[in-house]
């Protein structure tokens, strides 16, 4: 007699299971492997492997390179865009609370293959205030946000994430990126725009890395204020991470 799927448990399909493997394993890896690395990777014989690599290919979500290797295909970068942004909407009213404490723009942003990308944002009601179109990229190394999610990762992936972004002064970034480990928040002063500064702490089990600011004036936002910002900014990093927690189950 075959076994019924308890409804507890939901029956899974093992091709689309394998499928999220392969993609899940190449990024592992880095985004670039062959199919018998991948195979090994997952446990599955290489001929399989190589037929959803193959069909992945045709739809564009890997792609086939020259070296016969595999690479992460475009196609998966709107998949995940349009996931940020539902993270975005999920994430709203606890970025809507920090604006009423803090009385400056709140912005949350994914890193996105070699960018930042603001997938929700809480404008402050004050005359003078920052905005930022939610989907607006931003670099790594010139933005809090990108050097916030850049404390998370280890050297070897700084220097990688940084070096595709042609970065020029990577000893310059990467001590700027240790001081914002060492003090638990990463700071934009004024990189992005003359007369603004951004503070932004990293936000951790998110549907990728992410990272929570808040922007405002100079003149409002300095150093006086940088300690009390930072640790509303770091309460509810850990509010949305247990939200995050909860979702999936963790």
């Amino acid at each position: 007699m075959t076994s019924q799927p308890s409804p507890s448990r939901p029956a899974r399909v093992q091709s689309v299971d394998r499928t999220i493997d392969v993609l899940e394993a190449l990024a592992e890896v880095g985004g670039i492997a062959r199919s018998k690395e991948i195979a090994q990777t997952v446990g599955l014989p290489v001929p399989t492997v190589h037929r959803l690599l193959a069909t992945l290919n045709i739809r564009g979500y890997v792609l086939q390179l020259p070296d016969r290797r595999y690479a992460l295909g475009a196609r998966l970068v709107r998949l995940g865009t349009v996931a940020a942004q539902q993270s975005g909407a999920q994430v709203q009213p606890a970025l809507d609370r920090l604006v009423a404490r803090l009385e400056e723009t709140v912005n949350l942003a994914f890193l996105t293959q070699d960018t930042m990308t603001y997938v929700a944002q809480a404008s402050s009601h004050r005359s003078m205030r920052m905005f930022t179109e939610v989907g607006r990229r931003v670099a790594l190394h010139t933005s809090g946000v990108g050097k916030a999610v850049l404390t998370t990762l280890p050297e070897a992936q700084v220097r990688d994430a940084l070096a595709t972004a042609g970065t020029r002064d990577l000893d310059a970034v990467l001590s700027d990126v240790d001081a914002s480990r060492e003090r638990g928040y990463a700071i934009d002063d004024e990189e992005q725009e003359v007369g603004v500064r951004c503070l932004a702490v990293a936000v951790p089990g998110g549907p990728a890395p992410a990272a929570l600011s808040v922007s405002g004036p100079s003149s409002r936002l300095g150093p006086l204020v940088y300690e009390q910002v930072a640790a509303h900014l770091r309460a509810t990093a850990q509010e949305l991470a247990e939200g995050w927690a909860l979702d999936t189950g963790v």
